[in-house]
Order: C-alpha cells, then structure tokens, then sequence
C-alpha cells in the first residue's frame, strides 16, 4: 500500500514536540481508512496493530503529549490456555485465545438467543472490556446481555461510535437530503473524505515543523 505522508524519521520525536489539536482536527482523523491510519502510525513510529478506535486515540495521544499511549493489556485469567479445550457450552467462559467470531460460535448464539442473533460490534466492545478487567464473562452471560442490548437498541437507536465517520456522515446528510440517491450520498462522502484527509495532512504538516 502507498503511503500518503512522508516518514520524518525512524526514532520517537522529543517531548516537545507536541501540539493542541481541537475536538474538530481530531475528528478528522476518523475519515481516514485503516489502512490510512496504520501507515500513518508507521510513519510516526507508532504500534500499527488494533482498531480503527485505538489507532486513533494513539495518534492523537502522540500527537498532543510526544509520548506513546500506554495501552491496557489482557490478564492471564481471561486468556485461554495452551491446548486445553473450550467447548461450546453455556457455562464456559469465553476467552482471548478461544472464543471465535465464526459460523459455529454464531449458530451457537443462535440456540441460546434466536435466530436475530447476529455479531455486533456493542458486543466485541463488551467482551473486550471485561477481558480487559480480567473477568471473562460466560457464553450464557454474554447471550443476557446481547439479547438486553439488542432490545434497548431496537427501540432506542444507539448513536454510532465516534470512529464510525460514514456513518455518522450518510444519516446526517440524508436527514438534510432524504431524496439524495445511494450515489448522491456516496459521492458527498468521498468529498468530505477528502476534505478531512485534508485537515489530517495539515495537522501532520504543523507537527513537522514544531
């Protein structure tokens, strides 16, 4: 993959180098792809692993303080062990290392919620927050709190993540414009993108030269 900025060395920058980014700048970053944003940390000299969220905030952290974000790590007790088995039970505890986002864990879901069930990501979320505090939860504690969530949602639309730009982007710009055409909107979107990637490049630009 091409990369879009230019690496302005291979070490860490000094303390302080550092600057104030406004809750508007910072938005920007969240129109950028992944990918966009793992070639920015590259170039940085950032970590390139995680999601979108924490590729974000570690950006930024550096950006605003010349220091690496020092990230949470999984404890032990939520990790699963070395060639033990974990089956597909209610009572078994859903591990880092074991659980699986596939067709069988989600057929699995199915019989213990209903045919709805479905991944989402409020539930990654929360199963990774609770690795996180060291307390796997079980699969049927996961399914009592996937069916609640999905009920509160269904009635009480969540907002999306701030991290989630088109989204955020297409159902304003459809409130404004609820003719616009799937194209309309998808054309809109690549402006803005463009605009905000825009605003990241300055915002890199002004780093440089700090």
């Amino acid at each position: 993959m091409r990369r879009i900025w230019h690496r302005k060395s291979a070490s860490l920058p000094k303390k302080e180098q550092i600057m104030i980014i406004s809750p508007e700048q910072a938005e920007a970053f969240s129109f950028l792809h992944t990918g966009e944003l793992k070639d920015l940390c590259c170039d940085l000299s950032l970590p390139v692993q995680g999601k979108k969220g924490q590729l974000i905030g570690r950006i930024l952290h550096f950006l605003g303080t010349g220091e690496l974000l020092k990230e949470l790590s999984i404890p032990e007790i939520s990790r699963a062990k070395n060639k033990e088995v974990y089956p597909l039970l209610p009572e078994t505890l859903m591990l880092k290392g074991a659980y699986k986002n596939n067709l069988e864990t989600r057929l699995f879901f199915q019989k213990l919620i209903g045919p709805h069930f479905h991944f989402t990501a409020f539930g990654q979320d929360w199963l990774q927050d609770h690795w996180i505090i060291g307390a796997p939860p079980t699969y049927q504690a996961f399914a009592h709190m996937w069916q609640a969530e999905y009920l509160r949602r269904r009635d009480t639309p969540g907002v999306p993540k701030e991290e989630w730009a088109y989204i955020r982007f297409s159902q304003k710009f459809l409130k404004n414009h609820p003719h616009v055409s799937r194209q309309g909107v998808l054309d809109a979107w690549d402006r803005e993108r463009q605009l905000q990637k825009a605003i990241v490049n300055k915002i890199i630009q002004a780093w440089r030269l700090t």
